[in-house]
């Protein structure tokens, strides 16, 4: 979390929100601990998905941008930039990132009737 925590995202104030998806594995005993120290964390009492992780947001409704990072850094928190970039210059509504194994991140971005494609 502390990478996550520490990626800037200029231009924008950043909130994050961390959910538990009701792990077993000594994940709320560590989490426990972020919340006192001002981290908001949500917890499932049972295990329900990604997607309602996603969902499980109170106040969803007050966020212009929302970025998805799994706890195993998936995404390198490094690429945020290059992921909000086209949102905030006003490109696109939505960002989809993927890391193909082997080679550089790469972003499809659409907007209402266009998509493009780009390298990082």
């Amino acid at each position: 979390m502390a990478r996550v925590r520490a990626e800037p995202v200029p231009g924008l104030e950043k909130e994050i929100i961390v959910v538990d998806d009701c792990s077993n594995d000594g994940t709320r005993d560590l989490l426990a601990k972020e919340a006192e120290a001002g981290q908001r964390v949500l917890y499932h009492d049972v295990n329900r998905g990604k997607g309602a992780a996603i969902r499980h947001r109170p106040g969803r409704g007050d966020r212009d941008i929302i970025l998805i990072q799994d706890a195993d850094l998936e995404y390198d928190p490094s690429d945020y930039a290059t992921l909000l970039k086209p949102i905030l210059d006003g490109d696109a509504d939505v960002v989809y990132g993927s890391r193909f194994k082997g080679g550089p991140a790469r972003s499809a971005f659409f907007t209402t009737g266009t998509a493009s494609e780009t390298t990082c």
